[in-house]
């Protein structure tokens, strides 16, 4: 059996039904056991004060924020490849998820930089190119809403999803292009398998990190959901207008 049978609509509804409440059920999980031990059972770092413990929600919306981009790539290039309408639907349902990710970056990033910087915002390049990943979701989401044929808008928001994925590298990779600037460098840099982060803030922070991701997954699957029932409502009321 293929891969792609699980990209039908109907295929993708049946599999993805039992799926969601784990996914929800996990990600609950998760989410309590990270925040609760992160904001209650850590102390305060020696230079940060307790202000260090907005990192259980800042590093893990801004990850989610870039991956969410990520993840629209991907389902927008298998659209131009394969035509799977499920992969369009996935993206365009990724897209509302990814900016509240990153307003929650921006926010609390905003909130713990006040103390640390002292000022709320700074054009740093890492800041920088994470305000226009959120700028190109905003465009991102309109497009699909300005355009009312559903393929012709798949096709261009592929486009223009290709062309702001190079803001979310950016936004991965800044202090790596442009050298330190305010921002400090990523504290759990995967690629290179190293940290800054101690373990008594780690742990917690892993967990959250984890309940981030699930949440977002079971959102994109509910979301990809609602998605296909409007557009079998959609070819549904425009067949009842040519008969």
């Amino acid at each position: 059996m293929s891969v792609w049978e699980f990209a039908n609509p109907k295929r993708f509804m049946d599999w993805t039904k039992p799926v969601l409440p784990w996914a929800f059920g996990l990600a609950g999980a998760c989410l309590f056991i990270g925040l609760i031990w992160g904001f209650f059972f850590t102390g305060d770092d020696y230079r940060q004060g307790s202000t260090v413990k907005i990192i259980y929600l800042h590093v893990p919306a801004a990850m989610m924020a870039i991956n969410a981009w990520i993840m629209m790539l991907i389902a927008s290039l298998i659209w131009y490849v394969r035509r799977h309408h499920v992969s369009a639907l996935a993206a365009r349902a990724a897209a509302p998820i990814g900016i509240v990710m990153t307003l929650i970056a921006l926010a609390t990033g905003a909130l713990w930089g006040k103390p640390m910087w002292g000022s709320y915002w700074e054009f740093d390049p890492r800041l920088t190119s994470f305000l226009i990943l959120f700028l190109f979701y905003l465009g991102y989401i309109a497009l699909w809403e300005a355009i009312e044929d559903q393929d012709t808008a798949a096709d261009l928001t592929a486009i223009l999803c290709i062309v702001g994925s190079l803001f979310a590298i950016l936004s991965r990779y800044a202090v790596r292009f442009w050298g330190q600037g305010l921002h400090q460098a990523t504290s759990v840099p995967v690629a290179t398998g190293g940290r800054t982060v101690d373990n008594v803030f780690f742990y917690p922070l892993l967990i959250c990190m984890i309940g981030f991701f699930l949440l977002f997954v079971a959102l994109v699957l509910l979301r990809t959901r609602t998605e296909i029932r409007l557009r079998r409502i959609s070819a549904l009321e425009a067949r009842a207008r040519r008969a």
